[in-house]
């Protein structure tokens, strides 16, 4: 019998995908985190998890997101500190303070604040 060609395959047939939801949240926008006090502004968006393994079994079981949504790149800030976060579509709201976030790795990304986002600079649009 012979064997049929890749090409002449349904594409589902030989390339499984999962599930993928469309991104709710723009590079240069604010939001919240849902649970946890902080907030941040999106630098960079990943369609589905693209984080360690090691990251991820570090969250809690009842805690842990599904890996088949957006995830994003924030700069985050609390009470007492300005990190870098990594949170799941389903754990972001939109921050409506419209107050800016202050991190001190803003000016080297985005241009100004106007509207409640941040305009990313030229050079690191793609």
């Amino acid at each position: 019998m012979p064997r049929q060609p890749v090409s002449s395959l349904p594409l589902e047939a030989a390339v499984p995908m999962p599930p993928v939801s469309s991104a709710r949240f723009a590079i240069g926008d604010i939001v919240r985190h849902r649970l946890f006090d902080f907030r941040g502004v999106v630098f960079d968006v990943d369609p589905v998890f693209a984080n360690s393994d090691e990251w991820y079994d570090a969250i809690p079981e009842n805690a842990r997101p599904r890996k088949d949504q957006p995830f994003y790149h924030l700069l985050a800030e609390n009470s007492d500190s300005s990190y870098i976060a990594y949170v799941s579509q389903q754990n972001l709201v939109v921050d409506d303070t419209d107050e800016p976030v202050d991190h001190p790795a803003i000016s080297g990304l985005f241009e100004h604040y106007a509207g409640g986002r941040y305009k990313l600079k030229p050079h690191h649009r793609h």
